[in-house]
């Protein structure tokens, strides 16, 4: 699973051509992400950069150029975490305008840091201000997750606990952070998963049954407020 921040963090410097023509790299994006009536890299681009983003990470996609276009995509949240969609608002609240981007910290001065595209005409990670959000969304991945044939559990690091985390946390399961870290909290909300199964062992331990009884259930197949449901 690639990650959308890093996906984006590539993209660094990538700058809208002054004058004629454009830079053939934000025209890709749009080539990538079906924006065939996209031809000029004068039009606003942020919603562009953000679907391509999500398009490489394999997450949902608002399909449209407008900014606001994400505030109906994903999971609403209040408490981002690192790669998040950020939408802000331009002109005034109630007006059309915005601008979308990945939640990537927060400033000394309590500024949020934003890494997008078409800021300052490239991508860039900038300093916003947080009186102008509308919101933060979640995003969910698009295809049936498979999560790599390996044991997971307290101690484990890397990008197959990261899945583990993000899959907790989509069926409902407090994990915290995505960290990559598989520590105590995740432990904890990975034995409240097993316990919805009876025919499972409720030690912690990501191991081959629970691995594929949770892609049963995120395939769509069971009721994830049923088994939430089971647990509460």
């Amino acid at each position: 699973m690639k990650d959308i921040l890093e996906i984006a963090s590539m993209e660094i410097g990538v700058k809208e051509k002054k004058g004629k023509g454009n830079n053939p790299r934000i025209i890709q994006y749009a080539k990538d992400t079906g924006f065939d009536n996209y031809k000029s890299d004068d039009s606003h681009w942020c919603s562009l950069f953000m679907n391509w983003c999500a398009h490489e990470a394999g997450l949902e996609r608002s399909y449209s150029l407008g900014a606001r276009s994400w505030l109906r995509v994903g999971m609403p949240i209040t408490n981002p975490e690192l790669g998040d969609v950020v939408v802000f608002w331009r002109v005034s609240p109630e007006s059309w305008q915005g601008h979308v981007g990945l939640f990537n910290g927060y400033s000394r001065d309590g500024r949020i840091y934003c890494l997008g595209g078409n800021q300052g005409d490239q991508v860039s990670s900038t300093g916003k201000s947080q009186d102008r959000i509308l919101g933060y969304r979640r995003l969910r991945l698009v295809e049936d997750v498979h999560f790599p044939r390996k044991i997971l559990k307290k101690g484990s690091k890397g990008v197959e606990v990261k899945l583990l985390q993000d899959s907790l946390k989509k069926l409902g399961f407090e994990v915290g952070t995505t960290d990559g870290d598989f520590g105590q909290r995740t432990e904890k909300e990975l034995i409240q998963f097993q316990l919805t199964n009876q025919n499972l062992t409720a030690n912690g331990v990501f191991d081959k049954a629970t691995r594929e009884y949770m892609e049963i259930v995120l395939s769509g197949l069971i009721s994830v407020k049923s088994l939430v449901d089971k647990v509460f």
